[in-house]
């Protein structure tokens, strides 16, 4: 049983979170590698996008997650 105050974090939470950090990375250079050639900046743009977007799903997830908590 979870302590009051104890974080949630289930297997797919960690899961999620790891696709994030790897999607970060591997999609603009995936990108870059099929598509055209990147310059840093848009690398890097692409990169803070996913970042974001991926925080905001990560978020739903969470909190969702927290609501069905006993």
């Amino acid at each position: 049983m979870r302590k009051p105050g104890e974080p949630i974090y289930l297997w797919i939470h960690l899961f999620a979170l790891l696709l994030v950090i790897v999607a970060t990375v591997v999609l603009p250079r995936a990108a870059e590698f099929f598509v055209v050639p990147l310059s840093f900046g848009t690398r890097a743009l692409a990169g803070v996008g996913i970042a974001v977007v991926g925080g905001i799903a990560l978020y739903l997830l969470y909190n969702s997650s927290a609501r069905n908590e006993p």
